[in-house]
């Protein structure tokens, strides 16, 4: 890892950059999977009273606004090179956390439709420029051979607080749970963005190093002009089926009280510990495994684990539906999402340069992650209204993670060409 010769060198802008950058992406993330995922549902059902189908809508909306501004932003920082300035990142940084601060402390207080609108109309606008945003921070502050491993860290930060939380999912709860990381993330980027430190211009020129701003996938020539493997709609289609098997199996899981009672809702705090601990060993297995498998390898080992993750629960409900007292499954999810988190953290910036980073990442996270998860929360809420049987729920889920499984693996063992996802020479001979 280049974090150990930093520690060595005692270069302390490097390390806070890391630091910076890790503390950053894990609140985020630990904020979108609960507050946004599983609070919006509370407060659209329990407290404004929307039917699932009308919340259904409003979650859709939600996706289509958030996707629609990441975009627009993301190529207005192309255009006007601020993926390439680290303040201005910052500034753009704090204004989206003081936003998201704001409407997490008011949002208890909702009890219409149309201030739900609202606050989903804002909550939209501030989630699309955060992904630009925060994603191009990889190339200031992560070298490259380090994205792996710093994605794990993100990743074993944000499921392990997720996981380990006491198990109540109310608006209520989960504000009270993140408002004060918000206020202190507030404070932090306002006296980073406002007040001079030299270290900051260090790290605001590490773009331009050669270990910081090129991605893994990026391919230089013998004249030292790069270009990038292009393969971003493929990563787009297969990071849109994995976030969308995941999030249409997982909320009929937790809305299934026989799931949840001895895993993600259960009294004993070390149901909790097991699950937490096995995001955390998953993450940093998949640090490893990033940097050293190729990316069709990855993915279906992921939706190898899904397809078996979901064929586990089409047996019990068809075998033993009012029984269920294992952690098996719970903790095999747990594998495979930490597993994917990894790669989505890591594969944006590792086919960008400093240049495309912005745009890369908004058509990368809005287009597969935060698209694909709200169109299949909205849709598994349809389904419970059409009262769809839990087991043909599952049926339906476990076909397409087989189908994706399936189709990666046609991909791994027949097709041919290209560099198979694996590290260019250009970059492994760099000796960083």
């Amino acid at each position: 890892m280049e974090l150990v010769r930093y520690g060595k060198q005692r270069q302390w802008p490097v390390l806070f950059g890391y630091g910076l950058f890790i503390g950053m992406m894990a609140t985020g993330y630990y904020y979108n999977v609960t507050f946004v995922q599983l609070g919006l549902v509370d407060l659209g059902t329990r407290l404004v009273g929307l039917s699932e189908q009308r919340l259904a809508m409003n979650m859709a909306l939600l996706a289509l606004l958030t996707c629609l501004v990441a975009l627009l932003f993301g190529l207005l920082m192309q255009k006007r090179g601020w993926s390439q300035q680290l303040i201005t990142k910052l500034r753009l940084a704090l204004v989206v956390v003081l936003v998201q601060t704001i409407l997490t402390a008011v949002a208890p207080f909702i009890r219409q439709e149309l201030s739900f609108l609202a606050w989903i109309a804002i909550a939209s606008g501030a989630l699309g420029v955060g992904v630009p945003v925060t994603f191009s921070l990889t190339v200031d502050l992560i070298p490259t051979r380090d994205r792996g491993y710093v994605a794990a860290g993100i990743t074993a930060a944000a499921y392990f607080a997720a996981a380990a939380a006491p198990p109540i999912w109310t608006i209520e709860r989960l504000s009270a749970q993140v408002l004060g990381v918000m206020f202190l993330g507030t404070a932090t980027l306002g006296i980073l963005t406002f007040k001079q430190f030299p270290f900051l211009d260090e790290l605001a020129r590490q773009h331009t190093r050669p270990e910081f701003g090129r991605g893994r996938f990026v391919r230089v020539d013998a004249d030292g002009r790069t270009s990038v493997d292009r393969t971003l709609p493929g990563l787009i289609v297969v990071m849109f089926g994995i976030y969308f098997v995941d999030s249409l199996g997982f909320l009929r899981v937790i809305d299934t009280p026989v799931y949840v009672a001895r895993s993600w809702q259960s009294p004993e705090a070390g149901a909790h510990l097991f699950i937490a601990g096995a995001h955390v060993l998953a993450a940093l297995i998949a640090g490893v495994l990033y940097s050293g498998l190729d990316r069709k390898t990855l993915f279906l080992w992921i939706f190898g684990i899904f397809a078996l993750v979901h064929l586990s629960y089409i047996f019990h409900t068809r075998l033993m539906p009012d029984r269920y007292d294992t952690l098996g499954t719970p903790l095999l999810y747990a594998t495979a999402v930490s597993l994917y988190t990894v790669v989505n953290f890591a594969i944006w910036a590792d086919i960008s340069t400093p240049q495309t980073i912005s745009l890369n990442a908004a058509l990368g996270v809005a287009l597969s992650a935060w698209t694909a998860t709200f169109i299949s929360t909205g849709l598994a809420l349809q389904w419970q209204t059409n009262n769809m049987p839990v087991g043909r729920h599952f049926s339906v889920v476990a076909s397409l993670a087989m189908l994706f499984f399936l189709t990666t693996l046609a991909v791994v063992f027949f097709m041919t060409g290209g560099s198979g996802g694996r590290e260019p020479k250009s970059i492994r001979r760099r000796g960083q």
